[in-house]
């Protein structure tokens, strides 16, 4: 059985009396792809939000790479090597394009803030070690040569691969990408599908919102649905496809009763 790089059990989250997300045990081995996917307002971002940590669980528990991880704040759950993207690209318009990319760097670095504001020989040393570092990240997503452009001159296809590329900086063991092919073209979304195995054949695993099935299905080894907060199906695409639960769910109607 392949390690786990995320395990959540019996994960909760309730807004008042809504409840967002119900009970939701679920498994991400370490080297795949797992998409977690279902209608509108089925808790998809709600879950991310809580595994990232900007939501605390109202029950449950996840782990990251097997210390568990719920409860601690958005940076410590970073530090444990998960990383995520948004819905809404969100990047620093003031920066550059690479140093968007050095601000998801900069948490391995070990200069101190006096040594930073100083520019002491060692924090001048990883500057120079994270531009580095960061080019790299560039050229994963196609970007190197655009590294010291405004971020919010790119086309909104580029920002998007530009917000991955900040997540992989950190050097994350579980990459958490929240609907990165919406609003892209169909060449992009081919691009994209490309870069997902890159990252996966680079040692990161990927847990992937989207709604775009055919990419989902193209690019997961397994599928979780949600609707309405529950988990209502979990297998490989080919499974998920026929399972009438899931058909009902995105068509709006009750599955049949049997006999």
């Amino acid at each position: 059985m392949s390690p786990l790089a995320l395990e959540a059990r019996a994960l909760r989250k309730v807004f008042g009396g809504l409840v967002a997300v119900n009970d939701i045990s679920f498994v991400v081995r370490e080297g795949g792809v797992k998409a977690l996917i279902g209608p509108n307002g089925a808790g998809k971002t709600t879950v991310f939000n809580l595994l990232s940590g900007l939501y605390p669980a109202t029950g449950g528990t996840f782990l990251v790479g097997g210390r568990r991880a719920d409860g601690h704040p958005p940076h410590l759950i970073a530090r444990m090597g998960l990383a995520r993207t948004f819905q809404n690209v969100r990047l620093f318009g003031n920066m550059s394009v690479v140093e968007n990319v050095m601000v998801g760097w900069h948490r391995r670095g070990r200069a101190g803030f006096l040594s930073a504001v100083l520019r002491l020989p060692q924090a001048r040393s990883e500057d120079r070690a994270a531009r580095a570092a960061c080019l790299e990240h560039l050229a994963l997503v196609g970007l190197d040569r655009r590294a010291d452009d405004d971020a919010l001159s790119l086309p909104f296809g580029q920002q998007r691969l530009l917000e991955i590329a900040r997540a992989l900086a950190g050097r994350p063991r579980l990459l958490l990408l929240d609907e990165p092919a919406a609003g892209l073209s169909t060449r992009e979304k081919a691009d994209l599908a490309r870069l997902v195995r890159r990252i996966g054949e680079g040692g990161v695993t990927v847990l992937l919102v989207d709604h775009d099935m055919e990419l989902v299905m193209d690019l997961s080894d397994e599928v979780l649905v949600l609707d309405h907060g529950e988990k209502i199906a979990e297998g490989p695409p080919r499974q998920i496809q026929k399972d009438e639960r899931v058909i009902a769910a995105y068509l709006g109607e009750e599955p049949e009763a049997p006999g």
